[in-house]
C-alpha cells in the first residue's frame, strides 16, 4: 500500500511522540495545512490512515499514533466456540480475542495481548487483540466426564484416557490422563488437576491426572456436584468450622440481652416461602395515625455468632452468600447457625438488629433508629398463606384474626412505597423466575413460574425501605460502609437498545449520556402486555451495569436510590454480616482514626470479593438451571410447542417457552430463504421473501435436538406469526444507506462545510479542531 507524503509525514510525527495525542487544529498547524483546500486534504489523509488502523481516534477527539507492538494486560474470557474476550478496564470495550488467538488460555486468566486491530470505542465493540503471554492460571483443576482408552492406546499414548471438561471449552478440548493418578471407570466425573496446559501449538489439549471421583454421571446429584465443582464452590464445611459451630449454644442467655432493646412484648411475625429454612428478617408494624406508619425490620443479629477471624467468619468470607441449586442449597454458614440460633423461629428469642422507621404516607421516612433488640417472633407465617388472607380467605383469617388487621395495614403500606419508588423512577423489571421441580432422584419433573403477589412484595418493600434508610444514616455519618451500589448505564448501550426499541414505536426521551431511570420506566410501561414485554425488558438489562458491592456510595440506578446497602440477610450474604459487624461497633461509640483507617484499607477487598462470588453463584445457578432444562426436554423431543422468540442473532433466533426453557432455531434451518441479520434492530430479513422474525414474535416449533453435556436445546420453526408495522424493504435500504454514508465519510470530507469533515465513526470534526459526536452535538433525544 502506498502512502501520500502527508500521510507518510503524519505518521512519522505521531510515532515520534507516541505519549501524546493532537487535535486536527494542533496537527494542521504543525504541518502548516491551513486554508479551506489544505484543511479538506488533512481531513481525509487523517481519516485514511485511521480506517487503515496506521493510527487512532481517542475518546477525546484527537488522534495518537497506533503500534502494532500496543501491549495490555487483562482478565481472559472463554467462549465454546474457540473466541473469547479480555477485560482489560473497567468501562472500557473488552477486546476480542479471535479463534486461535488465545495462546491457550483458558476462562479467568490473566494474560498479556497485543492489540493487532482497532475499533473506533463509539461503536461499542472491543478492538481485536491477540493473547502474547498467559501471566497467571486461575484454575490448576477442572471438572469433567472421563472417557477410558483401550490397552493399546494406552500403550501407545502414555495415558490412561482422557477428560472433557465442563465450561466454556470447545467440544474438541480434552485433558489427557497420566497413570500416576486415579483411574476412574468410563463416564465418571472427575476432579483433574491440571500438570500441563494448553499453549498456542496445542491450544485444545491438556494433561493432568485424576484426584477425585465425584461419582457417576447417571448417579443422583452427581450432576449438582460437578458444578459446584466446576465453579469451586465448596460444599462442605472444614472440620475446624464443624467443630466451632457446635459449641454455639442454642439458647440466649440472660447476659446476651443486656444493653438491648427488649422487644418480646411486640407482635412480630415472619414471612417466608413454605420451605424456607433460614429466616432472617422479622416484621412489625403500628398505623401511628392515617398519615403515619411505625415499621419495624428486625434482623437477625449473625454477627453476635459469627465473630472476626475465627473460622467460621473466614469460612463465611470466602463463600461470600449461600448458592441455590434447583433442590438444594449450599449455605454460607452452618446449619447450627443459620437454620438454628441465628433463625427467626417463631416462640423463641432471638438476638436481633432493628431498623425502625416511622413513614408518612408519601412513603418518606421522616424519622427512625438503628438499635440491638431481641424479639420473640409470634406466628412464622408463608406467602401462600398470607395472600390468601389478604384475598379474603375465612378459615385462614379466623385462624390469625390477631394478626389480620396488621396485615392489611401493611399491604397498604406497601403500596404506598411502592408507588413513591415509582414515582421517582424506580425500574420493577419483574422478569418471569423459573421453578424446576425434581424427584428424589434429582430428575426434573416439572418447571413452573413463581409468582410473585402482595405478600412477596411487601416484604421487598420494606426490605428496600430498611436497606436504603441504613445506608443513608451512615453515608450522613461520614463513616467507613459497605454499600450495594448500581451504577449509570453506558451510553454507548443505551444508544444501541433505544435504537433497538424503537422498531417497536417506544422512542427513549432523554439524554443517553445521563439516561434518567424514569425515561426508562417510560419505555417500560409502552410495552407492558406486548408480547416483546420481555425480550424488551431483557435487553434493557443487559444495557444495565452489573450491582455490585462497593466502600463508596456511588447510588443504584436501577431503584433510583441516592444511598443503598444490604442489611437484611446477614445469613446467606457476607456483606450484610459485615454492615452488622460496622453497625455493632459504630453503637458502642464513635470509632477512633486508627479503627477508622483500618476499615478504609480493609473493607474495598471484602466489597470486591463479595461482588465474586455473588458473580459465582449466579454463573453456577444459571448452569444448573441450563443443566436441569435441557434435561427436562429430552423427552420433549419430537414435540411441538408455541413460545416467544427472545433473541435474533446472525446464527439464528432464540425461542423461549412460556416455561422459560429456551432454544435456538440455527438459520442453517432457516432454508426457505436467504436471511439477513439487521444487528441494530434486531432482526433477520429474508432477501426473496422479505420475511422478517424480531424479538416478541410468536412462532410454533418442534424440539429436535438436546445435549444435556453442551446445556444446549435445538428447536426446528414449524410456523411463525405474521410481523405487522415493519416495511423490510424500507429496512433494508435505511441498512444500505448506513453502510454507503460509512463508505462515503471514509474517503470524503463534508461537502457542505469546506470547513467540517467527518470522521469515520460519523463525528463531526470543526475547524477548531473539536471532535462530537454527530449524534451528540445537541442533548439526544428518542
Amino acid at each position: 500500500m502506498s502512502l501520500s507524503r502527508l500521510e507518510k509525514d503524519i505518521i512519522v510525527f505521531l510515532q515520534g511522540n507516541k505519549e501524546d495525542s493532537f487535535s486536527v487544529e494542533q496537527l494542521s498547524q504543525h504541518f502548516n495545512y491551513r486554508g479551506t483546500k489544505n484543511y479538506k486534504k488533512l481531513i481525509k489523509a487523517l481519516a485514511f490512515l485511521e480506517r487503515i488502523g496506521e493510527i487512532q481516534l481517542t475518546s477525546e477527539g484527537h488522534f495518537k499514533a497506533f503500534s502494532s507492538n500496543e501491549e495490555v494486560i487483562g482478565v481472559y474470557r472463554a467462549n465454546e466456540k474457540g473466541f473469547g474476550f479480555v477485560s482489560h478496564e473497567e468501562g472500557e470495550s473488552d477486546f476480542f480475542v479471535p479463534r486461535g488467538k488465545n495462546g491457550g488460555a483458558m476462562e479467568g486468566d490473566t494474560v498479556r495481548v497485543r492489540i493487532v486491530k482497532h475499533v473506533n470505542p463509539t461503536t461499542g465493540k472491543g478492538s481485536e487483540a491477540q493473547v502474547l503471554e498467559v501471566i497467571d492460571r486461575k484454575v490448576s483443576q477442572l471438572v469433567g466426564e472421563f472417557y477410558g482408552f483401550n490397552q493399546e492406546e494406552r500403550e501407545t499414548t502414555g495415558y490412561v484416557g482422557y477428560i472433557k471438561p465442563q465450561g466454556e471449552f470447545p467440544d474438541e478440548t480434552k485433558i489427557f490422563i497420566r497413570p500416576d493418578g486415579i483411574h476412574p471407570a468410563n463416564h465418571t466425573i472427575c476432579i483433574v488437576e491440571i500438570a500441563e496446559y494448553p499453549d498456542s501449538h496445542k491450544p485444545n489439549e491438556m494433561v493432568g491426572l485424576v484426584t477425585k471421583e465425584i461419582g457417576h454421571k447417571d448417579a443422583p446429584g452427581v450432576d449438582i456436584l460437578a458444578v459446584l465443582f466446576q465453579f469451586g464452590i465448596p460444599h462442605e464445611f472444614p472440620k475446624e468450622v464443624v467443630k466451632e459451630s457446635e459449641a454455639v449454644e442454642q439458647t440466649i442467655k440472660s447476659e446476651e440481652i443486656q444493653g438491648r432493646k427488649d422487644l418480646r412484648d411486640q407482635l412480630i411475625i415472619t414471612i417466608d416461602g413454605a420451605d424456607a429454612k433460614d429466616l432472617d428478617d422479622a416484621i412489625s408494624l403500628e398505623k401511628i395515625s392515617d398519615k403515619e406508619y411505625q415499621l419495624g425490620v428486625h434482623i437477625a443479629d449473625v454477627s453476635h455468632y459469627v465473630r472476626p477471624d475465627t473460622a467460621i467468619d473466614r469460612e463465611a468470607y470466602e463463600r461470600g452468600t449461600s448458592v441455590y441449586l434447583t433442590d438444594r442449597v449450599v449455605p454460607m454458614l452452618p446449619q447450627r447457625l443459620s437454620n438454628g440460633i441465628c433463625s427467626l423461629n417463631p416462640h423463641e428469642d432471638r438476638l436481633s438488629l432493628t431498623c425502625e422507621m416511622v413513614i408518612n404516607n408519601q412513603g418518606q421516612v421522616i424519622k427512625h433508629r438503628i438499635f440491638k433488640s431481641v424479639i420473640h417472633s409470634s406466628y412464622r407465617m408463608t406467602y401462600s398463606d398470607v395472600n390468601a388472607i389478604l384475598d379474603g380467605d375465612p378459615t385462614l383469617r379466623q385462624d390469625y384474626q390477631e394478626i389480620v388487621p396488621m396485615l392489611e395495614d401493611m399491604a397498604e403500606l406497601h403500596d404506598i412505597l411502592y408507588q413513591m419508588r415509582r414515582h421517582r423512577g424506580a425500574l420493577d423489571f419483574d422478569a418471569p423466575e423459573a421453578k424446576i421441580l425434581v424427584d428424589e432422584k434429582g430428575h426434573p419433573t416439572e418447571i413452573v413460574l413463581r409468582e410473585r403477589f402482595t405478600s412477596e412484595r411487601l416484604i421487598e418493600s420494606f426490605m428496600l425501605a430498611a436497606n436504603e434508610t441504613v445506608a443513608k444514616d451512615y453515608l450522613a455519618k461520614q463513616l467507613p460502609f459497605i454499600y450495594r451500589i448500581h451504577e449509570q448505564p453506558d451510553s454507548n448501550k443505551i444508544d444501541r437498545f433505544a435504537e433497538f426499541i424503537s422498531s417497536f414505536g417506544v422512542i427513549l426521551r432523554g439524554n443517553t449520556e445521563d439516561m434518567a431511570p424514569r425515561a426508562l420506566q417510560e419505555a417500560l410501561k409502552q410495552v407492558k402486555g406486548e408480547d416483546y414485554e420481555q425480550a424488551v425488558s431483557t435487553m434493557m438489562l443487559r444495557s444495565m451495569q452489573q450491582a455490585k458491592y462497593s466502600d463508596e456510595a456511588a447510588g443504584h440506578f436501577g431503584l433510583a436510590a441516592e444511598d443503598y446497602t444490604h442489611f437484611t440477610s446477614p445469613i446467606r450474604r457476607y456483606p450484610d454480616l459485615i454492615v452488622h459487624r460496622l453497625i455493632s461497633q459504630y453503637l458502642l461509640g464513635n470509632p477512633s482514626n486508627k479503627e477508622i483507617s483500618k476499615l478504609e484499607d480493609q473493607l474495598p477487598a471484602i466489597a470486591t470479593h463479595a461482588s465474586k462470588m455473588e458473580r459465582r453463584a449466579v454463573d453456577a445457578e444459571r448452569e444448573t438451571d441450563a443443566l436441569k432444562k435441557a434435561e427436562y426436554m429430552m423427552d420433549k423431543v419430537g414435540e411441538s410447542f408455541w413460545g416467544t422468540i427472545s433473541s435474533v442473532t446472525s446464527f439464528g433466533i432464540f425461542v423461549a417457552l412460556p416455561n422459560t426453557v429456551e432454544g435456538l432455531v440455527s438459520i442453517q434451518n432457516l432454508d426457505d430463504d436467504y436471511y439477513h441479520f439487521n444487528p441494530e434492530h434486531m432482526l433477520l430479513i429474508g432477501e426473496r421473501t422479505h420475511k422478517i422474525f424480531r424479538i416478541g414474535q410468536r412462532v410454533k416449533i418442534e424440539v429436535g435436538n438436546v445435549s444435556i453435556e453442551d446445556r444446549q436445546i435445538d428447536f426446528k420453526l414449524i410456523e411463525a406469526e405474521a410481523v405487522e408495522g415493519i416495511d423490510p424493504k424500507i429496512i433494508q435500504s435505511s441498512t444500505k444507506n448506513k453502510k454507503k454514508n460509512k463508505s462515503n465519510r471514509q474517503n470524503k470530507s463534508n461537502k457542505a462545510n469546506p470547513k467540517m469533515g467527518k470522521n469515520l465513526a460519523g463525528k463531526k470534526i470543526s475547524a477548531k479542531g473539536n471532535f462530537k459526536k454527530a449524534k451528540r452535538t445537541k442533548k439526544k433525544k428518542y
